[in-house]
């Protein structure tokens, strides 16, 4: 007879759900232009000239 230790491992399907990402409708929004090769949509109404300083102030505040 053996004594030991039997370790029973309980495998258990666990389903994932899948991962849903809705992208915003970019023809329902506006575009900003920031640079030759940079644009930013915003919401319809917001201020096209905010949007731009204060991406161009968070671009500014980036780690290199």
């Amino acid at each position: 007879m053996t004594a030991g230790l039997f370790i029973v491992i309980k495998e258990d399907m666990i389903e994932k759900k899948p991962v849903v990402h809705n992208s915003p409708d970019l023809s329902k929004m506006k575009e900003v232009i920031i640079d030759h090769r940079t644009k930013i949509y915003i919401a319809p109404d917001a201020d096209a000239g905010e949007a731009k300083s204060r991406y161009l102030a968070n671009l500014k505040n980036r780690k290199p």
